[in-house]
C-alpha cells in the first residue's frame, strides 16, 4: 500500500510486507524482467529498468536474483507479454483505490480484481474513476531518525525537490521524512541523497493523492483488508488509496 506519508501507514505497509517478502521479490522480478525485456539491460537507457531495480533494492532482494531477472528479461526469456494496466475503484467508506497491475491476462486479472472489491464491499469502477485525484510523483523516504531538517531541506532545496513533508512520529521514534519531486527530477533528487550518504528506507515513482479521506472504526480494518486482498494478486504490483488511517485504529489490528 501507498499513498502518502503518513508514519502509522507506513509501519503497518512495512510490517505487512515483511510477512509476505517472498511475494514482494517475486513481484520486483516481474517488473524487472518485464522492463528489460521491453527496454533493454541498460540501464543508463531504460529509466524503467532503473526504477524497477531500485525498488527491489529496498525490498532488500539479493544482488544476484536482482541481476539474474535483468539477464532473463534482457534475454527474452523472462518478461514476455506482461502489459501495464490500472485498475480503479472504491473502498469502503468512500475511500479511492489505484491499482497498477502487470499481467499477460486482462481477463484474469480484471475477474480476480472484480472478486476482490466485491468481497471486500468496494465497487470496481471503469477507467477515470479516482485516477484524476492522484499525481504520479517521485517519493523519497528517509528516516527522521536520523537526519535532521537542516540536512534533508538543504539537500532537497539545492537538488529541486517538489515538497519535504515533515516527520509525524513521536520522541521515541520520529518517523520519516518524505521528499516528493517532479517524475523528471527524481534521480537527480535521490541522487544527491545518495551522495550526501543520506540512508534511503525507500523510493520510487509514486502516485500521490490530492486529498485524503479520513478513515476510522470498523472501516480501517474493512479498508486494510480489502488492500491487502489485492495486493496478495500476483498480477498487482502497486495499490494507492487516499486513505488517512486513524493511527490507534490502525494500531489496534
Amino acid at each position: 500500500m501507498a499513498g502518502h506519508s503518513k508514519w502509522s501507514n507506513i509501519k503497518h505497509r512495512k510490517a505487512a510486507q515483511d510477512n509476505k517478502k517472498g511475494k514482494i521479490w517475486s513481484k520486483c522480478s516481474k517488473a524487472i524482467m518485464a522492463a528489460a525485456r521491453s527496454g533493454g539491460g541498460d540501464t543508463d537507457t531504460n529509466l524503467a529498468l532503473r526504477y524497477a531495480i531500485d525498488e527491489a533494492k529496498y525490498a532488500n532482494m539479493p544482488k544476484d536474483t536482482i541481476k539474474r531477472a535483468v539477464e532473463k528479461g534482457a534475454g527474452g526469456t523472462g518478461g514476455a507479454d506482461f502489459e501495464e494496466l490500472i485498475y480503479e475503484g472504491y473502498a469502503p467508506g468512500g475511500t479511492a483505490v489505484l491499482i497498477l497491475a502487470l499481467t499477460d491476462n486482462n481477463t484474469r486479472t480484471v475477474g480476480n480484481i472484480r472478486t476482490v472489491f466485491k468481497k471486500g464491499g468496494g465497487s470496481m469502477g471503469n477507467a477515470g474513476t479516482v485516477a484524476f485525484m492522484f499525481q504520479t510523483k517521485g517519493q523519497i523516504i528517509l528516516d527522521a531518525n536520523k537526519y535532521n531538517e537542516d540536512q534533508i531541506m538543504d539537500i532537497s532545496l539545492e537538488a529541486g525537490a517538489d515538497d519535504v513533508q515533515s516527520p509525524e512520529g513521536d520522541d521515541k521514534d520520529k518517523g520519516v521524512w518524505t521528499i516528493l519531486t517532479e517524475v523528471a527530477d527524481y534521480q537527480g533528487v535521490k541522487d544527491a541523497f545518495e551522495a550526501a550518504d543520506i540512508e534511503i528506507l525507500e523510493a520510487g515513482i509514486s502516485r500521490i493523492p490530492d486529498n485524503l479521506v479520513a478513515v476510522a472504526g470498523d472501516d480501517v480494518r474493512k479498508v486494510m483488508n480489502l488492500i491487502d486482498a489485492l495486493e496478495d494478486d500476483d498480477d498487482v504490483q502497486k495499490v494507492y488509496s487516499n486513505a488517512d488511517f486513524d493511527a490507534n485504529d490502525l494500531a489496534a489490528l
